[in-house]
């Protein structure tokens, strides 16, 4: 009869020890994890939303705006990959990158042969130039007239290199700003001469401040290309973004919106 216990409670120990490692222990026990549940590929967009009409905060709903916000989600639909669009200081956006905060830059990035160095470019999405806002009646005719003049910048951008590297140019005359609309509220408000941006942010900051008394100077300025950055060597989400890109080109989606904002 002892040994009929002790048996008995032998089987009823060992049927426990197979029912929790059954139910509870699945991992360890080997059991692969649903393909179903391996973390899915979705895009998640970082933009330095001051930009506008690139990209921008709407201040009534709070939501982010802008013809690469909306380019960013026509792209993930087109392919099927759910999008979030977050807004991040310019000069944060290579770390947010980099540390996985978010896997792509849509914020009117120049494809340049340096940052070509750090991430990993799209094909180009959009053609783009400098251009030197003044205020009426200006003297400044061209890039060689803005020696000796203070001229504001965006920090860390295309405009800003370019500014600094016209000949007889001094540094301390180069009014750097973490946002191109504050460098044209300063000329606005005669704090500096002259400002050299992006053409469209330019022109939409005129077409939204008609009583500013700005206006437009062109020059031999080189053609820019902007391009939705990834982290080195994410070849599958590029290669997404790319196909995704390509098909709002072919169906008429990038021409309606950028009849939506730019035209």
């Amino acid at each position: 009869m002892k040994r009929f216990r002790l048996l008995l409670v032998g089987l009823l120990v060992f049927g426990l020890i197979f029912a929790l490692t059954g139910c509870g222990g699945g991992d360890e026990a080997g059991e692969a994890p649903d393909a179903g549940e391996a973390e899915k590929l979705v895009i998640k967009a970082g933009t330095d939303a001051a930009y506008a009409p690139m990209e921008y905060k709407n201040e009534e709903t709070g939501e982010l705006e802008g013809f690469d916000v909306d380019l960013i989600k026509a792209i993930g639909e087109a392919v099927g990959l759910e999008v979030s669009v977050k807004h991040v200081d310019w000069d944060g956006l290579f770390p947010a990158l980099e540390s996985g905060d978010i896997n792509c830059i849509i914020s009117s990035m120049t494809i340049t042969d340096e940052r070509k160095e750090i991430v990993d470019f799209s094909e180009p999405y959009f053609e783009a130039t400098q251009i030197i806002a003044v205020k009426e009646g200006s003297n400044i005719k061209g890039l060689k007239d803005l020696v000796g003049k203070k001229v504001g910048v965006q920090q860390n951008t295309t405009g800003h290199y370019a500014v600094e590297k016209i000949e007889g140019m001094k540094d301390e005359d180069i009014k750097k700003f973490p946002f191109t609309p504050d460098a044209l509220i300063n000329l606005t408000n005669g704090l500096v001469d002259a400002v050299v941006a992006d053409a469209p942010v330019v022109l939409n900051y005129i077409k939204h401040n008609p009583d500013a008394g700005i206006v437009t100077v062109t020059d031999d300025f080189e053609k820019e290309y902007y391009g939705i950055a990834v982290k080195k060597g994410n070849k599958e989400l590029l290669d997404k973004i790319n196909e995704g890109l390509a098909k709002v080109k072919e169906d008429g989606t990038y021409d309606e919106l950028y009849k939506k904002y730019f035209e």
